[in-house]
């Protein structure tokens, strides 16, 4: 879930200035934007788009929290947490440079002070480069860092930041992330151990059940336990046993 389009941002009512809300999730209001279609915002007011994340996330983040999140996607899931876990900060990163204007919008639209978003990949591995390629598709559901077989797509250039680097400045206590794929190798090379929780979906699409199996091992490897009442196949809650 991570170009820049001009047109990106929510659409306005002229009489009120204020943005048009197409849908509502948790208390939190979603503008109108490109990236909303009768379907999703149907989801999204059922509480059912990315809704394993949203529960997962709301029951493991304390108001005593800094959340990482990576792949922000429209922005609901980190502003359902800023809004309702109401943790100190929640510092969230998306590599869709087109998907940015939406999200800030979402933020302002709600008066969310605690929390902010950046357009870059968060890279663990030594070797970083300075930006990687990023492929758009027409739905921003499917863009990803993994080159796409078969189906059309844009390519872009996004800049990278150190996780390493990122958490020593940023002093996160949970993290979220669905990047769609770019969790395995991120987590290959990720230290985790100042995570109290995290909070993960899984892509077996794009690595396979072995490439799966391999995240998981990970996360069981640093001393995070899954929370087997708040996790499905596919998306994991996580904790450190108290």
């Amino acid at each position: 879930m991570w170009g820049k389009a001009h047109n990106a941002g929510p659409t306005v009512n002229e009489q009120t200035e204020l943005p048009e809300i197409a849908a509502e999730c948790h208390g939190v209001k979603v503008p109108a934007s490109p990236f909303l279609h009768e379907k999703r915002i149907a989801r999204i007011n059922a509480a059912q788009y990315e809704g394993q994340e949203m529960a997962g996330a709301l029951h493991v983040v304390r108001p005593d929290d800094v959340v990482l999140e990576i792949g922000a996607g429209i922005g609901l899931v980190g502003a359902v947490i800023a809004a309702n876990a109401k943790p100190r900060a929640v510092h969230s990163f998306e590599a869709n440079p087109e998907l940015i204007p939406a999200i800030e919008a979402l933020y302002a639209a709600n008066g969310l002070d605690n929390i902010s978003v950046r357009n870059a990949v968060l890279v663990s591995a030594p070797d970083r480069p300075e930006t990687m390629t990023f492929h758009l598709h027409n739905s921003y559901l499917g863009s990803s860092l993994i080159a796409p077989k078969g189906r059309k797509s844009r390519a872009v250039e996004v800049p990278t930041e150190s996780l390493s680097e990122v958490y020593a400045a940023l002093k996160p206590t949970v993290l979220v992330m669905d990047i769609e794929g770019g969790e395995l190798d991120l987590l290959r090379h990720a230290d985790l151990s100042g995570f109290r929780a995290v909070v993960l979906e899984f892509h077996p699409k794009a690595y396979g059940p072995d490439g799966m199996r391999e995240c998981k091992s990970i996360l069981r490897a640093s001393g995070i336990e899954r929370i087997a009442g708040k996790s499905v196949r596919t998306v994991w809650t996580c904790a450190r046993p108290d």
